[in-house]
């Protein structure tokens, strides 16, 4: 099915549409998540890198986690400094949306919840997704 989907920044000064369904939804609660969202987590949707047009200028901030040393690279716009995209190191291929940034976000499937063990103790999983302690992908090579 392809299925379009679009977005952007708080300010407007970005914008993005994707095609088809994302290969994921995941919700992350480790630590370096809650910091880069000011959050409780971040909510990626990561589809294939073809099907992600993005508009206007992005800033990025590359960092590298705490425990798996895997770098990810996030970029925001750098008018509102809104998250609105990011890729990881782990997912080669596919480029992230920030779940918050889509004009319409419930469409968006969350299948899994990573990190659970730094989540904030008085969030609640939904039940029928998967929930990781760590992380949901392959460890590094």
């Amino acid at each position: 099915m392809n299925r379009v989907h679009e977005g952007g920044c708080l300010c407007g000064a970005v914008r993005y549409r994707t095609k088809n369904e994302p290969v994921r939804g995941g919700v992350c609660h480790c630590r370096s998540c809650q910091r880069r969202t000011g959050s409780a987590f971040g909510i990626g949707a990561y589809f294939k890198e073809a099907d992600v047009e993005v508009r206007g200028e992005l800033g990025t901030y590359e960092f590298r986690s705490d425990e798996s040393q895997r770098w990810l690279r996030n970029q925001f716009c750098p008018s509102c400094g809104s998250t609105v995209t990011w890729t990881i190191e782990a997912l080669p291929g596919l480029r992230a949306i920030a779940g918050g940034t889509f004009d319409d976000p419930d469409w968006l499937r969350i299948q899994r919840h990573g990190w659970t063990r730094s989540k904030h103790k008085w969030l609640v999983c939904p039940p029928g997704v998967e929930t990781f302690e760590q992380s949901s992908l392959p460890p590094p090579k």
